[in-house]
């Protein structure tokens, strides 16, 4: 994927300027922020959720999302791609099963291919027992686990995750970043928009830093470089 000098504006007011990323295969990538950088609309952009203003998102297989991209390949776009929201978007009066299998159903799976690949997801993030529970009876680090499973269960090629540890003690915290080692180890790319230094310090990938609208550091050594 290329963010190949994307500018995205709302209401006549630059959010993001001439932001120009490249992000291969496999890669597991940090984005960081000051505050109001543009990291929503970001994502959004990358997503086919927030039209740029000039240039595009390029596509691994040189498609330009916007300028070429027809409806029809949405399907297998959404199936390709999954973001991990803050607030989970999960459905509250929904039991855990059915929300793992709403990500599917809204991708077109058929339903004896639900009925597989659920139960597989749920067990990767050990919340099979849990199955049968409305949402709203599950804890913090239960919904986070929930939302995972969403993501994995459409075997998509790019993971983004939105603050993926904010309000979890360290070793659930590990737990977490130990499953996307994991799937990155599986050569998915995984992209994580956050301000935990201690995570981004830990593993050690590339990180992106984003301020006044633009990129203000791409550095391949691992670095939390925001001023606390």
């Amino acid at each position: 994927m290329k963010i190949d000098h994307l500018t995205l504006s709302f209401r006549n007011k630059i959010i993001l300027e001439d932001i120009d990323i490249e992000i291969k295969p496999g890669e597991f990538v940090f984005f960081i922020w000051y505050s109001w950088s543009g990291k929503t609309s970001l994502i959004r952009a990358i997503i086919w959720d927030f039209k740029p203003e000039r240039w595009d998102v390029i596509l691994d297989n040189n498609v330009a999302l916007y300028k070429l991209f027809r409806e029809d390949m949405l399907l297998n776009y959404r199936r390709s791609i999954w973001v991990i929201f803050q607030d989970y978007k999960l459905l509250e009066s929904k039991k855990v099963y059915e929300n793992v299998a709403f990500a599917m159903e809204v991708c077109g799976y058929k339903d004896d291919i639900i009925r597989k690949k659920v139960p597989e997801a749920l067990e990767k993030v050990w919340l099979l027992i849990k199955k049968d529970k409305f949402v709203y009876e599950l804890s913090g680090w239960e919904k986070q686990r929930v939302a995972i499973a969403r993501a994995l269960v459409n075997d998509p090629d790019i993971i983004i995750w939105d603050e993926p540890t904010g309000n979890l003690d360290p070793d659930t915290s590990k737990e977490i970043m130990d499953i996307f080692l994991d799937l990155n180890s599986e050569w998915k790319t995984i992209i994580m928009a956050t301000h935990d230094a201690n995570i981004v310090n830990k593993l050690k990938k590339r990180v992106v830093t984003f301020n006044d609208r633009k990129v203000m550091s791409d550095e391949k050594i691992w670095k939390y470089n925001l001023k606390q």
